[in-house]
C-alpha cells in the first residue's frame, strides 16, 4: 500500500515541557502530513507544566487552527502521565505520539500508520541508529530492560516514544487513576499485537533534552516497582542465597570444631559475615518499601493529573481561556 493511499482519522498527542520556540515549526511541519493522511485530524498538546511561555503559543495555535487542541496542566506531572491525559481525551481512530522536540520527524508518521494497517494494533517507530549520547543510550536501555521485566515481552526492546496505535486499546487502561504511568506497559493490557518500523531520527533543533540520565533511571525504577513484581522475587532469591551461605558457614564452622577442636578465629570473618546479612536484609526491605510506598499514594487517591484549562475543545472557541 502507498503512503498517499492510507487514510485514517488521526489524534496526534504530544506532551509539551518547555517547548516554545519548537511549536511553531512543529505544527508546520505536521499539518501537510496529517492533511494528507485523512480527512479527520487533531493535534493535541498537553503543557506539562511548562515554565516558558509554551501554554500561550499553544492557546494561540488553537484559535488559528481548528484541529489543534490545548490541555494546561496545574504543574509538571511527568511525560507519560501528561500523555494519558492528551490520549483520554482523544476522539478519532488512531492515537500517534511523538515528541516535542522534533526529534520525531512528523514525515514518518506515515510508516507507522502503513504498518498499523497489517493487523497491527500497535505500533513503534525505532531509530535506525541511536541519536542520543552514550549515557543518554545506557538509561534508555535500562529503562527497556525494566520495561520487558514490566510486561514480559521482546517487544520492550524496540519500545519507543514514537508510537501509533487503534484508539480502542485505551478502553483495556480507561479505569486507571494511579499517579505511576507508564503508557507501554498500559498498551500491553489491551492488545498482544505490536510490531515495530525503523524510522529516522533527528537531532534536537534546539536546547537539551528534559529527559535526562537521573530521570530515565527513575522511571525505570518506577515502572519496575509499579507494574511488576520481579524486584520482590530478586528479594527473595537474594534472601534464600545467603540464607544457604549461612547454613554452609554454620555447617563449616560445626565441622571445623568437631575434626579439629577449635573455632574460626578471627572478628573480621564474622564482621564480614554480618555485613552480608545486614545488607541483604536492608536491600529486602528497601524494595517492599517502595512497593508500600506505591501503595500509600494510590489509596491517598493523588490523581495521574489534574487539567487547569484548556483550549480548542468547546464548541463556542471564545469561551476558552488562557
Amino acid at each position: 500500500m502507498a503512503e498517499d493511499e492510507i487514510h485514517m482519522n488521526i489524534s496526534v498527542v504530544i506532551p509539551v515541557y518547555n517547548s516554545e520556540p519548537l511549536l511553531l515549526e512543529l505544527v508546520l511541519r505536521l499539518h501537510p502530513v496529517l492533511e494528507s493522511l485523512g480527512s479527520d485530524y487533531e493535534l493535541i498538546l498537553v503543557d506539562d507544566g511548562s515554565r516558558d511561555r509554551s501554554w500561550e503559543v499553544i492557546f494561540r495555535l488553537a484559535q488559528e487552527h481548528s484541529w489543534i487542541r490545548g490541555i494546561n496542566l496545574m504543574r509538571n506531572y511527568g511525560q507519560h502521565n501528561a500523555l494519558l491525559c492528551g490520549i483520554r481525551a482523544a476522539q478519532y481512530d488512531v492515537v500517534v505520539t511523538m515528541d516535542d522536540d522534533l526529534q520525531h520527524p512528523p514525515e514518518e508518521i506515515p510508516k507507522l500508520l502503513k504498518k498499523l494497517t497489517e493487523g497491527c494494533d500497535v505500533v513503534y517507530g525505532t531509530p535506525q541508529k541511536e541519536p542520543h549520547r552514550f549515557w543518554r543510550n545506557i538509561a534508555s536501555r535500562i529503562t527497556k530492560l525494566a520495561l520487558k521485566s514490566a510486561i514480559g515481552a521482546e517487544i520492550a526492546r524496540s519500545a519507543s516514544a514514537f508510537r501509533a496505535f487503534r484508539t480502542y486499546v485505551r478502553d483495556a487502561f480507561a479505569d486507571y487513576q494511579s499517579p505511576f504511568v507508564s503508557i507501554d506497559v498500559l498498551l500491553t493490557w489491551g492488545t498482544t499485537r505490536f510490531a515495530t518500523v525503523p524510522v529516522r531520527y533527528d537531532k534536537r533543533l534546539i536546547g537539551e533534552s528534559n529527559f535526562t540520565f537521573r530521570k530515565l533511571v527513575t522511571h525505570a525504577l518506577n515502572m519496575m516497582t509499579g507494574f511488576s513484581t520481579w524486584p520482590l522475587q530478586v528479594a527473595s532469591l537474594v534472601g534464600f542465597g545467603f540464607t544457604l551461605f549461612g547454613f554452609s558457614v554454620l555447617i563449616y564452622v560445626l565441622c571445623r570444631y568437631l575434626i579439629e577442636g577449635g573455632s574460626v578465629p578471627g572478628f573480621p570473618f564474622l564482621a564480614s559475615i554480618i555485613a552480608i546479612f545486614s545488607g541483604a536484609q536492608l536491600f529486602a526491605l528497601g524494595i517492599i518499601g517502595e512497593y508500600l510506598a506505591r501503595m500509600h499514594f494510590r489509596s491517598m487517591g493523588r490523581p495521574y493529573s489534574f487539567i487547569r484549562n484548556t483550549t480548542g475543545f468547546s464548541p463556542n472557541r471564545d469561551e476558552d481561556k488562557s
